[in-house]
């Protein structure tokens, strides 16, 4: 079965810096688009960022210039680069795959897969 398994999170002071790891198996990982949502408490689940399986990249304006996602096929992996995290950015995080190779696939319907989440604070 597929599995998406996040690492990373953690307790961070403002400015700080992390990076969130997703492995994936069960799937043909490099057929599929990957991204990174988040949901802080008693929020929706909000797009991050996603990179298709040909490498074309997206992110919210919220993160833009801050963080990079990026993936490793050969490991079966996607990574999140948090730079520059702000308070508002704790969250717990989620690793996503889907199929879909065309559309903006931002919204969380367009995913087919979904990992446990792993919690990030941001705070002093």
């Amino acid at each position: 079965q597929v599995q998406l398994v996040e690492s990373g999170g953690g307790l961070v002071h403002p400015g700080g810096s992390l990076r969130l790891s997703c492995a994936a198996s069960g799937l043909p990982f490099t057929t599929y688009t990957m991204a990174w949502f988040r949901q802080a408490p008693g929020k929706e689940r909000d797009f991050v960022s996603r990179i298709s399986w040909s490498g074309d990249i997206l992110y919210s304006n919220s993160v833009k210039g801050r963080f990079t996602i990026s993936r490793d096929n050969a490991k079966n992996t996607v990574y999140l680069q948090m730079n520059s995290l702000k308070p508002e950015g704790t969250a717990v995080y989620y690793c996503a795959a889907t199929s879909l190779r065309v559309g903006l696939r931002t919204a969380t319907q367009s995913y087919d897969y979904w990992g446990q989440g792993t919690q990030v604070t941001v705070s002093s």
